[in-house]
């Protein structure tokens, strides 16, 4: 269900058990190949076939493309909302919906930098609402919802996501061939490691001049399908242990 195509009456006979999900993504740039709009294009299309599998258990707030992309303001194009800024705009939808009743809150997200960010939102939430037993406040990648290694056949480069990379690149190729520049020229730029196990922070031109992080020159339609098939196959399992949620256990 999207919430946008329903009335307020629609809304209110809902029951507040039913999850209400924020996908949250992010407009930024994507390295000499990719839009801006990349991350929110994505996530969209996940949205779209999660939404076909789940049509009336899950009610789909609108794509929220505003994220929290402050490390990728050196580059042209990038829209960002501060940390703190973002932080309580997430907290605000999300009480919106509390407050309406609703028990079940999801931020399904399409962007790295919203990682941290949704994770503190929903742990704020947990302590404001704390004599709250009924409440489950959730936050979730859409890339690290599954298993890491492939269903398909296909081979890839890429073990993890990067930004406008293999998983990317192929993707945009998949669904909107027209937005996709010279991937094919574009020089592989690894991962790295970055002080691992500790966490440095950094903005994308401290790793990446250009812009991207990956492989793109790997990416292809197939592979674009397959992994639209993994992530939305993530998505809707993890979504039905929401629906299926006892209302009181700590494992769903």
């Amino acid at each position: 269900m999207n919430l946008v195509e329903l009335t307020w009456k629609q809304i209110q006979a809902l029951d507040r058990d039913t999850p209400v999900v924020f996908p949250i993504a992010a407009i930024e740039q994507h390295g000499h190949h990719l839009p801006v709009w990349t991350d929110s294009l994505l996530l969209g299309e996940i949205v779209k076939r999660v939404s076909e599998r789940l049509p009336t258990q899950v009610l789909f707030a609108p794509l929220m493309w505003l994220g929290n992309s402050h490390h990728h303001l050196d580059f042209q194009g990038t829209l960002s909302a501060a940390p703190r800024t973002y932080l309580d705009l997430l907290v605000g939808l999300a009480d919106n919906m509390l407050h309406h009743g609703f028990r079940r809150i999801v931020f399904l997200n399409g962007h790295g930098g919203n990682d941290v960010p949704g994770r503190q939102a929903i742990f704020e939430l947990r302590q404001t609402y704390r004599q709250r037993e009924d409440l489950l406040l959730l936050m979730g990648t859409y890339w690290s919802l599954g298993t890491s290694e492939s269903t398909s056949a296909i081979s890839f480069q890429q073990t993890e996501m990067g930004h406008a990379c293999e998983w990317e690149t192929s993707m945009v190729m998949r669904i909107a061939p027209h937005l996709v520049g010279d991937y094919q020229s574009a020089d592989p730029i690894p991962h790295g490691r970055g002080f691992e196990p500790g966490n440095r922070g950094w903005v994308t031109q401290d790793r990446s001049d250009i812009g991207h992080i990956g492989w793109p020159q790997q990416a292809s339609v197939q592979k674009g399908e397959a992994l639209f098939d993994r992530f939305s196959n993530d998505v809707t399992r993890w979504l039905e242990r929401v629906i299926n949620w006892d209302g009181s256990s700590w494992d769903g």
